[in-house]
């Protein structure tokens, strides 16, 4: 359980981050009219993709996961225990390379393997996720991970607190 200073100061924190994407221009790209699909297409070479394609690709998130579990030293069963998670869930994700897990699945994992918010967003980032200032959940999971709060309950409890949905089934 999160004291209630903890509570308070992440009321504060949501408050503050959603104020400042108030705050901030949005703007919207309009694609060009009266451009038709036609010559668009043909000036659209499939090597050109291709090659774009290689120089763009990053890591997978098996390459991204299992990449921290080594730097940390943990085993898998350390890991999938600790984030909550099914070991069958975890097999899938290390045994089928384009399987991707959920958002919330990702973050346990995050948590359990206690990354900070830059190995965080590289994670969710090779899953194609990623933590958004402008909503509440992805804002409690940013403050508990800059108060390097890891564990899964009190991160729950949290996202409880605000009537938001729990990462995994266990409050």
């Amino acid at each position: 359980m999160l004291d209630k200073k903890i509570l308070e100061e992440l009321q504060e924190y949501l408050e503050l981050s959603l104020a400042v994407m108030l705050e901030k221009e949005i703007i919207l790209y309009s694609p060009n009219e009266s451009m038709d699909m036609d010559s668009v297409m043909e000036s659209i070479s499939p090597l050109d993709i291709e090659m774009f394609i290689n120089n763009k690709r990053q890591p997978t998130l098996q390459d991204v996961l299992f990449g921290f579990i080594d730097k940390k030293g943990a085993t898998d069963a350390e890991v999938y225990k600790k984030a909550g998670l099914d070991r069958r869930l975890f097999s899938k994700i290390r045994s089928k390379p384009d399987y991707r897990p959920g958002k919330n699945t990702v973050l346990a994992l995050a948590l359990a393997l206690e990354l900070n918010k830059k190995e965080t967003d590289k994670l969710l980032s090779s899953a194609g996720y990623s933590l958004s200032d402008s909503d509440t959940s992805d804002l409690i999971i940013q403050f508990c991970i800059e108060k390097k709060i890891y564990n899964i309950h009190q991160v729950n409890y949290a996202l409880d607190s605000f009537s938001m949905k729990p990462l995994s089934g266990v409050l």
